[in-house]
């Protein structure tokens, strides 16, 4: 059995898509959720569903090996970023190579990097008059949004479309895509 660890900051309506696609698969398992602001819905989802849910301040990604230890000692095999909002440290990239995926409610290269997340990547496309956006599904590295692309689907943007049509639809494409990548990823089939 695979076990995933997912990572969040907020909501968690990935974390959930992603935990109930994988409920009662053969040979992958949500283990745990990790987040990293206090306050962050995605724990009360983790309780509903019942996956423990455990919060890490900052510092415990950056200044000490505590989310690190806490991965290997749970047998993690995977860590799936599902909107985790800091820049993932040097130790975990190395703890989990190629390992690691992330996605992206833009298509990479375009759009990324730091400051680059959630409405403010949808206000950046509508302010550029852009003709499409979309997601991306990548391995982490040590830089923001710049891993190996795994997966992309686009969307074209309609003539009125706004920041906040645009991202309701990149939610839909997150939604159908992303539990589906990351199975293919972790069974080897990307």
């Amino acid at each position: 059995m695979k076990r995933l660890a997912l990572f969040a900051s907020g909501n968690g309506t990935n974390v959930q898509q992603i935990a109930e696609y994988f409920a009662g698969h053969d040979e992958i398992m949500v283990d745990c959720v990790i987040y990293n602001r206090k306050d962050a819905f995605v724990a009360t989802r983790a309780k509903e569903m019942g996956i423990p849910a455990f919060y890490h301040p900052k510092s415990d990604f950056f200044e000490s090996d505590v989310v690190l230890r806490q991965l290997q000692e749970r047998k993690i095999d995977y860590i799936i970023l599902a909107g985790f909002l800091l820049l993932v440290p040097q130790n975990l990239i190395e703890a989990f190579p190629n390992r690691i995926v992330n996605i992206h409610p833009a298509l990479l290269p375009s759009y990324g990097g730091k400051g680059m997340y959630g409405h403010h990547v949808h206000e950046a496309v509508i302010a550029n008059r852009e003709q499409e956006s979309g997601i991306t599904i990548h391995i982490v590295d040590p830089l923001f949004d710049n891993g190996r692309t795994l997966f992309q689907a686009r969307y074209r943007l309609a003539p009125d479309e706004t920041a906040d049509t645009l991202a309701a639809q990149i939610h839909l494409l997150e939604k159908e895509h992303f539990p589906k990548v990351i199975e293919q990823f972790v069974m080897g089939e990307l």
